[in-house]
């Protein structure tokens, strides 16, 4: 015999807790003769370390860059590529390299028992590195058909499209090489780009991990110290100014989608203005609870996920806000990014949306720093714009005491939609006569 029960009523949620002060690891610093900074910091969560090594690669020729970052792991004089691989899972390590407008990025982690030895191989690199032709040609075709595919994608074409909108002729216009220009690039020239820009002055090494900060920089001394060049380190222009100007419309014909993208000014993680407009940036697009993603996603189902983020480089900083939609809803999911822009930039949010901003945004700093790439990551990061992570309470701090107002003036200051630079890459034919009915439409064919 079994009793019914009526069905339990939905559970209130508890109240969040206090926000936990953030509390900044334990760190130390050395710059070594030869002009490389080091910054360890202590994380002893598990028996491993984090190697992060920026070094400043600003206005290098796009296609050898790439490619440097490419085949820099590729063999020295006395070891091939696998060799290479082999000595680093011996240590249960391994060594990545990227490059951006801003850094050459060198990346790794291994056991704390094997530092001294990624460090010995991350300096045969960086020293000795010989780009054989072999390893060039082969990486060189996978580069190819990377950019092929991704030249394919809406979504890189729009983030090319509103790069170049918004930046002009300042080197982070362009950030994609064409594999024409890739398939030019020698090993000759690899390796001259290295002697004259793989050097430690300004560059800026991280280790974070199961470590002693002294004992970590003494080991960085010992295995990078002979590491020298006399190269030189190219300093960006600062961004230009955003310009709003008319829309500007890439045509993709046949496209059942719209990329929709928006650029709206910024500042550094410095200005005092950047905390407030950090909410005022999650209040509208900047994750899950905004605005813009309960109007253009829960309630009308235009886009599967807007998202918008403030991006920091070198030489400045933007807003940027991006959502893919359906072509027949184009011109209303603008209409849509456009009132929620008006309206925070013309009204002050309710306490309760900055409130639940406020704690995500502080949440998100902790978290960022709960792990070990984690915060290797964000150390590397404030580290290349001349930060350290002590800034980071400071700015948790900005944020706890960001009031209303200072969110509602930031808002209307960064966030008028008549700031903003808008891009979409769409059907020209089914798109133009929704978005000419709102803004002056400039259209331009696809590459």
């Amino acid at each position: 015999m079994s009793i019914a029960t009526a069905p339990a009523g939905p559970r209130t949620l508890p109240p969040l807790g206090p926000t936990r002060k953030l509390k900044v690891p334990k760190q130390a610093e050395r710059t070594l003769r030869n002009g490389l900074t080091v910054i360890a910091v202590r994380r002893p969560a598990v028996p491993l370390v984090e190697l992060r090594l920026w070094v400043p690669f600003g206005r290098v020729h796009l296609a050898r860059g790439a490619m440097l970052s490419q085949t820099m792991l590729s063999g020295t004089e006395s070891m091939t590529s696998v060799q290479i691989a082999a000595e680093l899972q011996k240590v249960g390590g391994g060594l990545s390299a990227g490059v951006d407008p801003d850094r050459l990025m060198l990346s790794g982690a291994g056991l704390v028992t094997g530092l001294d030895r990624m460090l010995e191989l991350l300096a045969a690199v960086l020293t000795g590195a010989s780009y054989p032709g072999d390893e060039v040609a082969t990486e060189r075709d996978r580069l190819v058909d990377r950019i092929q595919v991704a030249q394919s994608q809406p979504s890189h074409l729009a983030r090319e499209a509103l790069l170049k909108r918004i930046y002009g002729r300042h080197p982070y216009a362009t950030q994609t090489p064409e594999p024409g220009q890739i398939r030019a690039v020698r090993p000759a020239a690899l390796r001259t780009l290295h002697s004259e820009r793989v050097h430690p002055t300004g560059a800026q090494m991280v280790l974070v991990g199961d470590v002693q900060p002294e004992k970590a920089l003494d080991a960085a001394e010992r295995a990078l110290g002979g590491w020298s060049g006399a190269g030189r380190v190219a300093e960006l222009p600062a961004t230009p100014p955003l310009e709003p100007g008319p829309l500007l419309l890439v045509d993709r014909p046949g496209s059942v989608q719209s990329s929709l993208r928006i650029a709206l000014p910024a500042v550094s993680r410095t200005d005092l203005d950047h905390a407030p407009l950090q909410l005022a940036n999650l209040i509208f697009g900047g994750y899950f609870s905004s605005r813009w993603v309960e109007n253009i996603r829960e309630d009308k189902g235009y886009t599967y996920g807007p998202h918008s983020v403030i991006e920091h480089s070198v030489a400045g900083s933007v807003l940027v806000a991006a959502a893919d939609v359906a072509t027949e809803v184009t011109g209303p999911a603008l209409l849509e990014t456009t009132y929620e822009l008006g309206r925070l930039a013309s009204l002050p949010p309710k306490p309760e949306e900055l409130e639940q901003a406020r704690q995500y945004a502080l949440g998100t700093l902790q978290l960022g720093m709960s792990t070990q790439a984690g915060l290797a990551a964000l150390t590397s990061a404030y580290a290349g714009n001349g930060l350290r992570l002590d800034f980071l309470a400071e700015y948790a701090a900005r944020l706890a005491k960001a009031s209303i107002d200072d969110v509602a003036q930031a808002a209307a200051r960064y966030l008028a939609p008549a700031r903003a630079a808008i891009v979409v890459l769409g059907d020209a034919e089914r798109v133009t006569p929704g978005l000419a009915a709102l803004t002056t439409v400039q259209t331009e064919q696809e590459a």
